[in-house]
């Protein structure tokens, strides 16, 4: 074929809307059915985490309702972006909402787990992700902050002295306030993971990351005869009712509206365990510095931290474990090593 030829060729692909890249790549997913979203979301969710799920699943759950019998392949951004203004405007609208931006970004990511499967299996071109062409709402800056000590004093004696289990509800805010850990990590603990000797805990959280975390031999202490009585088994999970039953979210869900009821601050900024994290945290990295606080939260190298510099200020345990001792007025083994 000459010049001539190649330059009428491309003249006619650039009138049809082909580029040469198109034809090399072919049509993916040709021959292959493309499925309808009743059809793949089930398949999606089956290989997914339990988290993944739980984040995920409501809002697959409402697209399968809305276009069970559409293709993946058919609904365009601008339908996306649409469902999305559906799903802010009949969201539930809570004390600590902020206009529905967290509801829309969950569904946007959602969608897009959706669509990297579809990508990856060869149901639809990368190109053609509709879900990648549509932009999250910008994130707002947290309202989250340090509270004052008189103010976690209040928290800590209404949950010591109201409830049916304030012997359980004690233990979960010490557990959070000694380690910052995430409600996922406390959930997750179980009797094995508990080092007695060096009073350490292993903590599994978010993005299967795992890490041994200082805790007071006071904590330890109390996490030791919680186990003995309420029957924990070795390999099962830690925390527990006083009938022996697993607790779950919902046990911290109600633990903090009881504390609302008593402490109205409480109910009106919406506080939650994971203020106490934020709390936590905030008073390491002002009385250690960045980088045993960043040790301390079990931050890693993903996206979005400061850098490469990183690598230079990391901390270890044994200075997590110096910033534990300040912090809960306690010797702590692993800080004199």
């Amino acid at each position: 074929m000459g010049r001539a030829e190649i330059e009428a060729a491309l003249v006619l692909l650039r009138h049809l809307g082909v580029s040469p890249s198109d034809l090399a790549a072919g049509d993916a997913g040709a021959g292959t059915a493309v499925p309808t979203f009743a059809e793949f979301v089930p398949q999606v969710a089956a290989t997914v985490s339990a988290g993944t799920l739980k984040a995920y699943g409501s809002y697959w759950n409402r697209v399968v309702d809305a276009w069970g019998s559409r293709a993946i392949d058919e609904p365009t951004p601008l339908e996306i972006q649409q469902f999305g203004e559906r799903i802010r405007s009949s969201r539930t609208v809570r004390r600590n909402g902020r206009d529905g931006r967290g509801a829309v970004e969950n569904y946007i990511a959602a969608l897009r787990c959706l669509y990297r499967r579809a990508v990856a299996n060869g149901l639809i071109r990368e190109a053609d992700n509709p879900a990648i062409k549509v932009a999250k709402p910008r994130r707002l800056p947290s309202t989250r902050r340090a509270l004052p000590d008189a103010r976690l004093a209040e928290i800590s004696t209404v949950a010591a002295t109201t409830g049916d289990d304030p012997e359980l509800d004690s233990l979960l805010l010490r557990i959070h306030l000694e380690t910052a850990c995430r409600r996922g990590g406390a959930l997750k603990l179980r009797p094995m993971d508990l080092d007695e000797q060096q009073c350490l805990i292993r903590l599994r959280e978010k993005g299967g990351t795992e890490r041994w975390q200082p805790v007071s031999p006071t904590l330890m202490a109390h996490l030791q005869e919680h186990v003995l009585r309420r029957g924990a088994p070795h390999d099962g999970q830690l925390l527990r009712y006083r009938n022996g039953r697993p607790i779950t979210y919902r046990r911290y869900d109600g633990l903090w509206v009881r504390i609302g009821r008593h402490l109205p601050w409480v109910a009106t900024q919406g506080i939650s365990a994971h203020w106490l994290r934020h709390t936590v945290l905030t008073w390491v990295e002002r009385n250690f510095g960045y980088a045993v606080a960043r040790a301390f939260a079990g931050h890693t190298d993903a996206r979005g931290e400061a850098g490469s510099t990183t690598t230079y200020v990391r901390a270890d345990v044994q200075e997590v474990a110096g910033a534990l001792a300040a912090l809960t007025n306690e010797a702590h083994p692993a800080a004199s090593i």
